[in-house]
């Protein structure tokens, strides 16, 4: 794994009608790419009819704002290339593991719109994803008894400023052009707090954001598709049943 530059490897469906599109961030805390978040994730996505992209996002030594950057790039060049990769540019989504998570709900909410005047045509293109599916995610760097310790260190460095810490604490960055999301953890997940997923729903219900919201009485963190759990393996068909609820992914007549 390259760690100092971004790559993108892509699961594509092949057919007649653009299909829809999902970023993939693994987890790693912001330190390494966790292998089983990645690749099974992308061709779960295949199998439900998602086009899928996992986004190889720069890391530790890296910090803020590169994995931010990388993560914006990565759906815009989705938008750019939606011709020639077959896929839909209105939906769009981004699905994020435990630090990967606080990546995709960063992309969600300090999204940049498009400018139809940038000289470098992706620029022209809007950054906000249409959906994001967040997996045990990292959510804030302001409250002590919930942060990821190694995330922020990783992300944001030794001493970040209160102003950098605020805003990279993404459950004070929800207003209502943020996108409708899915989340799921574990009660007692022990590295991220499952208040943190509490928190994120909370801010997405003040704006009156659709979200749906699944917590597990148990589980370790890191279960990715969770097969082998008990109870956790059955977010993949919530999922994908609130995905075609929205309407992103097409109900089979």
């Amino acid at each position: 794994m390259n760690q100092e530059n971004p790559h993108l490897t892509t699961y594509l469906l092949e057919g007649k009608e653009p299909f829809p599109v999902v970023i993939v961030c693994p987890g790693g805390g912001y330190a390494h790419h966790a292998d089983h978040e990645g690749e099974p994730v992308a061709k779960w996505l295949n199998s439900i009819g998602v086009s899928a992209i996992v986004l190889h996002y720069r890391i530790a030594p890296h910090q803020h704002p590169a994995p931010l950057d990388d993560a914006q790039t990565t759906i815009r060049m989705a938008r750019v290339n939606a011709k020639k990769w077959n896929i839909d540019p209105n939906r769009v989504g981004i699905l994020g593991f435990s630090a990967g998570g606080h990546l995709a709900s960063s992309a969600g909410t300090l999204f940049e719109e498009g400018d139809e005047f940038a000289k470098e045509a992706i620029n022209r293109y809007s950054s906000r994803p249409d959906v994001m599916i967040l997996c045990y995610p990292v959510i804030t760097m302001a409250s002590p008894q919930y942060i990821h310790e190694g995330s922020k260190l990783h992300l944001l460095g030794e001493q970040p400023s209160l102003s950098l810490v605020q805003k990279m604490s993404t459950e004070k960055q929800v207003t209502e052009n943020t996108p409708p999301a899915f989340l799921w953890h574990t009660a007692d997940d022990e590295a991220v707090p499952v208040e943190n997923s509490l928190m994120f729903a909370r801010s997405l219900g003040k704006f009156n954001i659709p979200y749906a919201l699944h917590i597990f009485e148990s589980g370790k963190h890191g279960l990715g598709l969770a097969e082998d759990h008990p109870e956790a393996n059955l977010w993949p068909n919530l999922c994908e049943a609130w995905l075609k609820n929205r309407k992103f992914v097409k109900v089979e007549e």
